[in-house]
């Protein structure tokens, strides 16, 4: 590989867009170009990074060594399959695609053709996150709370694919246990996916994840808390902070005494840090942390929570029917 890696990246919409900046400002490494389906916000990006405008993303990627894939979910594995098969490595935003045949196809694919797959879940890559690696000992118990204020990018899914699949990708690489049961909740209110959803996940080894999402909020928050033996853990996502609690004994036999310990690292670019990464094992030839295979084992927790909600909500709406009461489902059901 030249001393400049090559990459392009294809869907400059809302995230794609910050995925070219951060490209075109890396030392060593060259923005080709950028490639949307949309001529004209294609050409927009390019002049702000200083590179080509691409309407056809096939034409890019015969000039790149790596590639963002930052189009819509169901258009992921199309775009990746593609780019795999040119061998060209591959940053796929999340959930990696929308099965888990697709997932399995692009795995395979980067295997035969020795080509990185990396997934953006992005909140691994967020420093709060990270810090709060080297303290994990054995969490016994997962509260996550991830709402937002609702806006049309992202519902070409449903809430659990857009926002719960973070605080899943964390739970499953935090709790080195194999799932025994999943408890489900969910509707939709605004469109006709499901927009708010919880999910409690437990573990084989005794732990349970209370997940919480919603996308149709007054307010904005991303946290989770996680509580161990002698220990309590608190990370906020969006301020980028992390707080750990531990009670000490007592001076002269009296009542514990907690110890707090708070860090921020409101300086520090999570997409950065992914973007680099990516990067790294691109160079390397190394096997990235969040790779296809994680990509996919959050992909397969989400779709159960999803059918999980959609089974539910088939049975309520048959008991409706059952007792005549047609006028309440139609209020129930978004337009």
């Amino acid at each position: 590989m030249s001393k400049n890696v090559k990459v392009g990246v294809i869907g400059v919409g809302y995230l794609g867009r910050f995925h070219a900046h951060k490209y075109a400002a890396m030392e060593n490494v060259e923005l080709v170009g950028v490639a949307d389906a949309d001529p004209e916000r294609a050409q927009v990006v390019a002049d702000e990074c200083g590179t080509r405008a691409f309407s056809d993303y096939r034409e890019l990627i015969a000039q790149v060594d790596a590639v963002s894939i930052a189009v819509p979910t169901p258009l992921h594995h199309e775009v990746a399959k593609t780019c795999l098969l040119h061998k060209v490595d591959v940053m796929v935003e999340k959930p990696i695609t929308t099965t888990l045949p697709q997932a399995d196809d692009l795995i395979e694919l980067a295997k035969q053709h020795q080509r990185i797959l990396q997934v953006g879940h992005l909140e691994r890559f967020n420093p709060a996150v990270l810090a709060m690696q080297p303290l994990l000992t054995h969490p016994l118990f997962i509260e996550a709370h991830r709402i937002a204020v609702f806006k049309e990018r992202g519902t070409d899914v449903d809430v659990v694919l857009d926002l719960m699949i973070h605080d899943i990708d964390i739970i499953l690489s935090i709790v080195k246990s194999p799932i025994v049961s999943i408890l489900t909740a969910g509707a939709p209110v605004i469109t006709k996916l499901t927009d708010i959803a919880n999910a409690r996940l437990i573990f084989a080894n005794g732990c349970t994840a209370n997940i919480t999402v919603s996308r149709i909020s007054m307010e904005n928050m991303r946290r989770m808390r996680i509580f161990q033996p002698g220990q309590y853990l608190s990370v906020d996502f969006g301020k980028k902070e992390i707080m750990a609690v531990r009670l000490q004994p007592g001076k002269n036999g009296g009542n514990p005494v907690p110890e707090i310990t708070k860090s921020s690292f409101q300086d520090q670019d999570a997409l950065e840090l992914e973007l680099r990464d990516f990067i790294h094992h691109v160079r390397e030839r190394s096997q990235p942390a969040v790779a296809g295979e994680e990509g996919r084992r959050a992909l397969d927790v989400a779709l159960q929570v999803v059918e999980q909600i959609h089974n539910d909500r088939q049975r309520i709406e048959q008991i409706l029917i059952d007792e005549g009461q047609g006028d309440l489902l139609a209020f129930l059901s978004p337009n």
